[in-house]
């Protein structure tokens, strides 16, 4: 059970003094039995901000609001966490009878909870709908999870990865034109995919851990990271990671879900100036591992036995 350590820093600069809004920011990681927050030991905000506050959202995320009384022409962000992460090696996918083979309809009693999350995002984009009949027979039934790993590996091994520093997230028919995007246009991607078939999909924005020398290169490393879930009978909300081809949270760090990207923004605000004023943005993400603590011993060994300890 690995140890991370994340630490995030954003640097904004303006071209005169500006006069800052609030700002929002969701990088505390939401707690649950795969991942376990044990410290946010810094968060530090030049210039001093007036208030900091914290609240949860609609979608149950722990948002950061921060209120400024001072103009500035370099505005920072840094903060440091650490969590304990159970990673799932393997997709689980323990589905309800009902739904082992695709198409199905999802329970009476969920889907009034499921609906918002079946909408399409880009309802009249038929450019999704022809890509999947690439691949996908309309009318064929197959396997669930077959079906939905075949998406999540169709999108990583089918279009190239290419950082933008532009705000936004490209429409799927942008992304597909293109044949290349960002994490958040992968996600948006398969989510609208997954939609189209009957699925209820979530929008998810956390960290990727990026493993130099233990493991396969991960793509969306020095910045954010985000993927998507996608609702499975009988295995619950299931990450897919359709940049690197990942099911399930292997290295991924869960910090907020929403039902659109739009709803997911690491960082947002505003600030009162002239357009031209904000002369870019600097993130840096860090995620590392740090060594599990060996369990202390306690209690007295027999004088006649050798004391004994299990990992």
């Amino acid at each position: 059970m690995p140890l991370y350590s994340v630490h995030h820093s954003t640097t904004y600069h303006y071209r005169q003094p500006v006069r800052l809004g609030q700002h929002q920011l969701l990088f505390r990681p939401r707690d649950s039995f795969d991942q376990r927050l044990l410290a946010c030991q810094h968060l530090a905000v030049r210039p001093e901000p007036s208030e900091i506050r914290w609240i949860h959202d609609v979608f149950g995320n722990c948002v950061t609001l921060v209120d400024f009384a001072a103009r500035t022409d370099v505005l920072e962000f840094e903060t440091t966490i650490r969590l304990e992460h159970t990673p799932e090696n393997a997709p689980d996918f323990r589905i309800e009878p009902y739904a082992r083979e695709h198409p199905f309809a999802y329970d009476e009693t969920e889907l009034p909870d499921l609906a918002p999350y079946m909408l399409r995002h880009h309802p009249g984009d038929v450019a999704v709908d022809d890509w999947l009949s690439k691949f996908i027979a309309p009318s064929a039934s197959r396997p669930t999870g077959q079906l939905l790993m075949t998406l999540n590996e169709a999108i990583a091994e089918g279009f190239s990865y290419r950082r933008r520093t532009s705000h936004g997230t490209q429409t799927p028919a942008e992304t597909l034109d293109l044949q290349q995007g960002t994490c958040r246009d992968f996600a948006l991607l398969m989510m609208e995919a997954a939609r189209s078939l009957g699925f209820a999909a979530r929008f998810i924005t956390g960290y990727v851990y990026v493993p130099d020398r233990d493991g396969p290169a991960r793509l969306g490393g020095g910045s954010t990271h985000a993927w998507c879930s996608i609702y499975v009978p009988g295995s619950g909300w299931v990450e897919f990671d359709p940049t690197n081809g990942i099911v399930g949270n292997r290295d991924l760090i869960r910090v907020g879900v929403a039902r659109t990207p739009a709803q997911a923004i690491p960082l947002s605000g505003s600030y009162w100036g002239e357009a031209d004023d904000e002369l870019g943005m600097e993130v840096a993400v860090n995620v590392k591992t740090e060594t599990m603590p060996e369990p202390e011993e306690t209690g007295t060994a027999a004088p006649d036995r050798a004391a004994v300890s299990s990992t």
